[in-house]
């Protein structure tokens, strides 16, 4: 957090002293301890028709959002105003950010795991209940499942489509055409609200379920392992497309330059990589996950 102190001699910034790290942690563990009490439907004091350990979950999620809202605007300034962000400062923001959406590679890596791990041993020796499940076949035997050819497909292009835009817009910025760079972002972000609401009304009308049904044991298992793949990864695009939005009000208030524009490059970063993991759902749940099921 910059306090106005002159800019060092030197290529490297030490950050002063912030109270956001602490304050973002307590916040945190307020929030897990609500959901946890909510999910376990403790019976606290309710505030308002809810429990207590929702009203926890929701007080410590406003904390989050406050602690973002004023850590990156000091982050913002120590760039615009401070000048502390040197090339080598820059350098090392693009290393964490990497590091960042690697993390991200390896959190959808557990989910195509589990997707996997039953797709191609349905029929598994070892664990004799999941060929009693499966009938030794994937998708499980006799279940429905979704045409990779209507609102998938759809919504593949979709993304694919507010990548051009975004790479757009970023070639609007280097050149220092802002007109053009607003309208590749506002393109961008339509597209990604319009490929949220899709996908919201296929969770609607899927033929199947994320809850356990102990009629269809075997139909439970393809849709978790369906639903958290697809579901983490539109989480993921309703984060992008905040992170877009945040550009887009920045960019009306005269942010960034054709050679300073970290906030909007790992935006696009971001977007990027959301583009790429939504490539291999489509191809690995969607098309070859479904292949020889009954399609809706």
């Amino acid at each position: 957090m910059a306090d106005g102190h002159a800019k060092p001699e030197h290529d490297y910034h030490l950050v002063d002293p912030s109270p956001w790290p602490i304050v973002g942690a307590f916040a945190a563990l307020i929030t897990a301890i609500g959901a946890v009490m909510w999910m376990a439907q403790h019976k606290g004091a309710p505030i308002g028709g809810m429990t207590f350990g929702g009203t926890m979950f929701f007080v410590g999620m406003g904390g989050i959002l406050l602690v973002m809202y004023a850590w990156w605007s000091d982050i913002i300034h120590e760039a615009s105003v401070g000048g502390f962000h040197s090339p080598v400062v820059r350098l090392h923001h693009r290393y964490g950010m990497i590091l960042f959406i690697f993390s991200e590679v390896m959190f959808f890596v557990a989910w195509f795991w589990a997707f996997f791990n039953s797709a191609l041993f349905p029929a598994d020796a070892v664990q004799v209940m999941r060929t009693e499940l499966f009938q030794g076949v994937w998708p499980p035997k006799g279940m429905e499942v979704l045409s990779p050819w209507k609102l998938p497909l759809l919504n593949t292009l979709i993304l694919l489509s507010s990548g051009a835009t975004l790479t757009w817009a970023h070639h609007g910025l280097l050149e220092n055409n802002r007109g053009v760079l607003k309208k590749g972002l506002i393109a961008t972000i339509a597209l990604g609200l319009l490929f949220t609401t899709i996908q919201a009304y296929e969770y609607l009308h899927a033929p199947f379920a994320f809850a356990f049904d102990p009629a269809k044991p075997a139909a439970t298992n393809y849709g978790s392992t369906f639903f958290m793949a697809t579901g983490f990864h539109g989480f993921h695009v309703i984060v992008g497309t905040i992170f877009l939005i945040v550009c887009l009000l920045r960019v009306f208030r005269g942010a960034f330059t054709p050679d300073q524009h970290l906030g909007f490059e790992f935006a696009a970063w971001y977007w990027h990589f959301v583009d790429v993991v939504w490539l291999f759902l489509f191809a690995c749940i969607y098309v070859w996950g479904n292949w020889g099921g009954t399609m809706e």
